[in-house]
């Protein structure tokens, strides 16, 4: 036998990937490492600039703000070193903010989307273009976070903003046949004001079981299969811990906003029909001219393309373009993949357009 070769006793072998396993299942991976600085409050929702990485004269002047959705935690955009849009983002010279919603409690079920369109983002807003010294700006917004930046660039996008980015953009509730959620949100089966009577706010298991029950067999076993099989794999054990840090740590959706999510969006269209009404004026989705970029997931099963797709025609902006990406609802921005399509592309897009 070979000197170097080397006996691996079963037994510790084992020993070892349990040990593994343990540790990942039960502790939470380092996440949203990147610097970055508090530059603005409000309630629970806060403000964050990254610190840049390159020097003022190589930077794009135009900055950046980054929307997520309200019942997740926006670190999915940084979620681990080496595998970070936001640090992918700040080294190709951007100004990069985020708007962290934080965790709505008992005292926040009735907020809205109204609150979070005309009080919080216009405020986080101002804040920027005073620290930035510029008075235009880009928006990213991702699932939930799209229907808030549509929103607002349809009612004040005529304060500055340059250029609107949509991911998994959940906007036209039309075709109820293909929309996965809609088989949970149906009137005669889940009445939304007894659940937020019981709750005020959704909490955020319920949501995140609504969205696993969608593919049970690949969340509730696949996920953790895939784990066993790559256990022996140092930097899938650390995607994966990354991941799940991620994925079970969910917070409330504001009753308010459920309510409109379900009710407004999810069976009565209102935002695509023209008949959504904040705060006493009527969302016209044609009112929105700036630069638009529309990033669709081929994979899906959160936000279908038959919802994202339709915007494009009734928008008013002169330059607009729909990419598709293959992968799914997080894993465009957040999966292996992600740094070699989505990306780039934001960035060959937005580069251009942020002079």
């Amino acid at each position: 036998m070979a000197e170097d070769t080397v006996i691996t006793d079963p037994v510790t072998a084992a020993e070892d990937r349990l040990k593994t396993l343990t540790k990942v299942m039960t502790t939470k991976a380092p996440i949203a490492q990147t610097p970055k600085e508090l530059v603005w409050t409000l309630n629970k929702s806060k403000l964050y600039r990254y610190i840049p990485v390159l020097p003022k004269e190589k930077r794009h002047p135009i900055p950046v703000l980054l929307v997520f959705a309200l019942m997740n935690r926006p670190y999915i955009l940084d979620l681990r070193r080496g595998h970070s849009f936001v640090e992918y983002m700040l080294n190709k010279g951007y100004d990069l903010y985020l708007l962290d919603w934080g965790a709505p409690g008992p005292e926040d079920k009735n907020l809205r989307f109204d609150d979070y369109t005309l009080d919080y983002m216009p405020r986080a807003i101002r804040k920027l273009k005073a620290i930035s010294g510029v008075k235009e700006f880009s928006l990213l917004g991702w699932c939930i976070g799209a229907i808030l930046t549509t929103i607002y660039a349809a009612l004040r996008g005529d304060e500055g903003l340059r250029n609107l980015i949509l991911l998994t953009a959940p906007l036209d509730f039309s075709n109820k046949q293909d929309l996965t959620f809609a088989r949970w949100t149906d009137e005669r089966y889940f009445d939304v004001d007894k659940v937020l009577a019981t709750f005020g706010n959704m909490p955020g298991e319920m949501i995140d079981y609504g969205a696993k029950a969608l593919k049970p067999v690949e969340n509730y076993v696949g996920n953790y299969v895939k784990l066993w099989d790559n256990i022996d794999d140092p930097r899938m054990v650390e995607a994966w811990h990354a991941m799940n840090t991620w994925v079970t740590d969910n917070v409330p959706l504001a009753g308010g906003v459920f309510r409109q999510l379900i009710v407004d969006l999810y069976r009565d269209d209102k935002l695509m029909r023209g008949e959504l009404v904040i705060r006493g004026e009527r969302v016209e989705i044609s009112r929105i001219h700036a630069n638009l970029l529309t990033v669709i997931a081929e994979s899906d099963h959160i936000t279908p393309s038959c919802q994202s797709e339709p915007i494009m025609s009734k928008v008013s902006s002169a330059d607009k373009e729909l990419f598709r990406v293959k992968g799914g609802h997080i894993g465009i921005m957040a999966g292996s993949g992600a740094s070699k399509h989505t990306w780039p592309h934001i960035d060959g897009w937005l580069a251009p357009r942020s002079r």
